[in-house]
């Protein structure tokens, strides 16, 4: 089964396609048509994807370093258009964009890759869904938890399979639950990295987000 997937799978600039796609239909709907939540639950497998994505880019880049510069200078960069975007401030502190998110799961992975005992690998879990719920991270300790699930597991595809899917059920009743369609793509995941456009994927985030608070401020006025 792993040998047909790797040979007719999908590459991690697929995968960063569907994400992408997905996540500006997530935000259309939630900035554009917040009461129409067909929106919101296609885009409830963009999450998924991306943390599954950050845990290969970690295992594979050759400077974790400068991977952690690249999500903390766009987490700083996209904070303005999502405050914008999502609250209609310059700037405010209820919540942080996800490449906040990401940022601190990375930091986590760089701290369980150097543990060994089980009881330090947990207590470096709950340290950073700590730090996740104290600057109001977008997805808190859930979103932690999720990245922490697909890094321990990497080594078995079944394991991340079902943790990424179960994890979409934790919500209390949310149309999250959706988002464990995204185990589907995740599983064809060939193992390749496919085409190269980097940055433009990082890019993608902070520019959509102000195209749509940009058409969302039209519509309000021909509406007015």
């Amino acid at each position: 089964m792993e040998e047909i997937i790797k040979k007719a799978g999908l590459t991690s600039y697929q995968l960063k396609c569907i994400a992408i796609v997905t996540m500006l239909v997530d935000h259309t709907g939630a900035i554009l048509f917040p009461g129409e939540m067909l929106w919101r639950m296609a885009g409830r497998l963009s999450f998924p994807i991306f943390c599954f994505l950050l845990v290969e880019g970690f295992c594979h880049t050759h400077d974790v370093r400068l991977y952690l510069v690249r999500l903390g200078g766009f987490a700083l960069i996209s904070e303005i258009p999502y405050d914008i975007a999502f609250h209609g401030k310059i700037l405010e502190f209820e919540g942080q964009n996800v490449f906040f998110t990401l940022f601190l799961g990375v930091v986590l992975m760089c701290m369980l890759r150097r543990c060994i005992e089980w009881p330090v690998k947990i207590t470096a879990v709950l340290l950073v869904m700590w730090l996740a719920v104290s600057l109001r991270v977008d997805y808190s300790f859930k979103g932690i938890f999720l990245i922490a699930v697909f890094f321990l597991c990497r080594e078995c595809l079944w394991a991340r399979l079902a943790g990424g899917a179960v994890w979409n059920f934790l919500w209390n009743g949310s149309i999250q639950g959706y988002g464990a369609l995204a185990m589907i793509p995740v599983a064809l995941y060939n193992g390749r990295q496919g085409r190269k456009m980097k940055y433009f994927f990082y890019a993608f985030y902070p520019v959509h987000l102000l195209v749509l608070f940009l058409i969302s401020e039209v519509m309000m006025k021909q509406a007015g």
